[in-house]
């Protein structure tokens, strides 16, 4: 199940990337707007970055899928998915412009299955499937519910509403099971995406010095992180899912999930 993690540890003994950390891939759903106030179209971002240091930006295909669920309802959202450009500190590649109607009150979780993308240095393909929140007038409706996905993190807390100085737990699941001992990727977004002119904004903070925060899920799939300032956290569970080759290669399937944090004024 954990091919990425096997495939990670042979590239460093192989010094593959020698000298550098390894850096966390991850996938986003972006929306600067979480908490939404008016009816209306939200715009969305899919980037797939490594936005803790404004990193490497990956080629997106196609995505497979891309919904949102708001009161236990389906609504597809491949029809507003547009090709553009996002260009970080170091390079540009492909990613998508979205939207999503919000119209009522509640939650709105959004999903999104993207295509494979074959990294090169670990010779896998990696396919992040991620999930994102909104929400209108503070109503909960559905963050709590799992999305029968093949490889999921289900948020313990309200992932619009965590508070810095406090804690975030999920439960990692593949195929509605937990998963024991599952790595779990941590990630900051540092340089926020630019709605406008699809480039990274500068950096608000540094790095961890020691490379990528890892956490370990329990025997019950479950795991918890001390969130530490406000702004836009992601967890990604590594290699959880149930597929793992593509096209002839490992496929590292892993549980990508973003929350929102906010100071206390």
């Amino acid at each position: 199940m954990y091919v990425r993690n096997l495939f990670l540890s042979l590239g460093a003994c192989l010094g593959i990337a020698a000298g550098d950390p390894v850096a966390a891939h991850f996938q986003l759903i972006y929306s600067p707007q979480t908490m939404i106030e008016r009816p209306g179209d939200v715009p969305l971002k899919l980037i797939f970055w490594h936005p803790f240091e404004n990193g490497h930006v990956m080629d997106m295909g196609t995505p497979e899928a891309f919904y949102a669920v708001h009161r236990g309802k389906k609504i597809d959202l491949m029809d507003r998915l547009s090709p553009i450009t996002f260009t970080g500190a170091s390079n540009a590649a492909a990613a998508f412009d979205a939207s999503i109607p919000v119209k009522r009150s509640g939650d709105y979780v959004l999903v999104l299955v993207p295509a494979p993308y074959f990294e090169e240095s670990e010779d896998i393909f990696i396919q992040q499937v991620t999930k994102s929140y909104l929400n209108r007038n503070t109503l909960p409706t559905d963050w709590m519910n799992p999305q029968g996905l093949p490889a999921e993190i289900v948020p313990l807390n309200k992932p619009t509403n965590v508070l810095s100085g406090s804690t975030f737990s999920g439960r990692v699941l593949s195929d509605g099971k937990p998963v024991p001992g599952a790595e779990i990727e941590v990630e900051f977004i540092s340089a926020e995406p630019d709605m406008t002119t699809n480039m990274a904004t500068t950096s608000t903070v540094s790095p961890s010095p020691a490379g990528t925060v890892v956490v370990i899920s329990d025997d019950t799939g479950h795991f918890t992180f001390g969130i530490p300032k406000a702004g836009f956290w992601g967890f990604a569970a590594l290699g959880v899912g149930r597929e793992t080759e593509f096209e002839g290669k490992p496929l590292s399937q892993d549980a990508v999930i973003w929350i929102r944090a906010w100071d206390i004024e």
